[in-house]
């Protein structure tokens, strides 16, 4: 098949998951072109079958805010024309779907069918699409969509509870690269990897996230102040976002800034996960949790909250711990109690790497996807 994806192609998940979707796509043989106004920061731009299309966007003096849903829609339609797209596959509803119903309707005047799959990813419907000023145009675009999937269970059913949705949604969870997110077999080579971040004997605690304010990037520093107040440790940050400098700031007041990593952003994060004892991911609402199952495929179990599609990833007490959000003082003890009994978070290491390969690899969930398109193609 010949597919066109877009997608925001910056750090956040969605962006993450529609650029590893189109590598795994292209891997598959499928041919790939990818819609937006920069190129997906995990592209080499050497990947065979994967295409770049930049969207331009003018900036007349005329608009206080460029019309970049336009300007998509237009490329859409351009890049579906001259390549032949057999769909589109937007990630991110806002404003992605409604740019993809234009093209649909614009190709649809000149006798050109070409239909488009939305796919839900997360705060495009739990927060920016509730929004008054979007609801409406969120719900129509998805009712408009060729076909609909979903990150999660809990993500499908607020969508249809919210907006009310009437058309079928599929549930397709997000999903990892198993060879390329995958541990460190050798320990020796395992702890000296990890010798710039932390001494031997030292716990590595590790939280990945975009810093904003849903992730609670200042719990993750009160919980590993907790924690080395007790053991050993250190913790890496990586990411950036608004809450780094609250973080630093917090770190500085706690006296444990010494103690904590503050790497940025990272693209190959995928050698950094493994290097980890535990991951923290204290988020006030995950629709998945991709941070967590890319450190599950590295072995590193998370500790997590009990909110949105965390569940349906993590087995609490088998691969990871899970609770109430905002509770510092149980994280804190949670990973301690792991932290100080190394059998137990052996098992549980090897347990969340059994768990992201039975369920969560690529060679399982992309399938899917491509079965899902040709579903949508064939009820034309």
């Amino acid at each position: 098949m010949r597919i066109g994806i877009t997608c925001y192609p910056t750090y956040g998940g969605s962006g993450v998951v529609a650029t590893e979707l189109g590598i795994e796509l292209a891997a598959l043989g499928h041919e790939v072109h990818f819609i937006s106004y920069s190129q997906p920061f995990r592209l080499s731009g050497r990947d065979h079958g994967i295409f770049y299309h930049e969207v331009p966007v003018s900036n007349y003096p005329l608009f206080e805010f460029p019309p970049y849903d336009l300007a998509l829609a237009s490329r859409m339609a351009e890049v579906a024309e001259f390549y032949a797209l057999d769909l589109l596959h937007v990630h991110y509803a806002i404003p992605h779907a409604v740019s993809a119903l234009l093209a649909r309707q614009m190709l649809a005047a000149r006798g050109r069918r070409l239909p488009y799959v939305t796919t839900l990813h997360g705060t495009d419907i739990t927060l920016v699409g509730l929004d008054r000023s979007y609801l409406p145009i969120t719900r129509h675009s998805i009712q408009e969509s060729d076909g609909v999937t979903s990150i999660s269970n809990y993500l499908k059913e607020k969508t249809i509870a919210d907006f009310e949705v009437t058309r079928p949604i599929e549930t397709i969870t997000n999903f990892v690269n198993c060879d390329v997110y995958a541990p460190i077999k050798d320990e020796a080579e395992r702890v000296k990897a990890r010798e710039y971040l932390a001494r031997p004997g030292e716990a590595l605690l590790m939280h990945l996230s975009n810093f904003r304010p849903v992730k609670r990037v200042l719990d993750v520093v009160k919980i590993f102040a907790q924690v080395t107040h007790e053991i050993p440790a250190q913790l890496a940050l990586i990411g950036d976002g608004p809450d780094r400098s609250a973080a630093e700031w917090l770190a500085h007041d706690l006296g444990i800034h010494s103690r904590i990593h503050f790497l940025g952003k990272q693209e190959r994060v995928n050698e950094l996960l493994p290097l980890a004892d535990i991951l923290l991911l204290p988020s006030s609402l995950e629709s998945f949790g991709l941070a967590a199952l890319e450190a599950m495929a590295c072995k590193v179990p998370a500790i997590a909250t009990r909110v949105g599609g965390l569940p349906e990833l993590i087995d609490d007490g088998e691969t990871g711990l899970l609770f109430p959000a905002g509770d510092v003082e149980a994280m804190a003890t949670g990973a301690l109690s792991l932290l100080s009994d190394r059998k137990r978070l052996e098992e549980m290491r090897t347990a969340a790497r059994c768990a992201a390969r039975k369920r969560f690899c690529a060679t399982l969930v992309v399938p899917q996807y491509v079965r899902y398109y040709q579903q949508v193609l064939d009820g034309l």
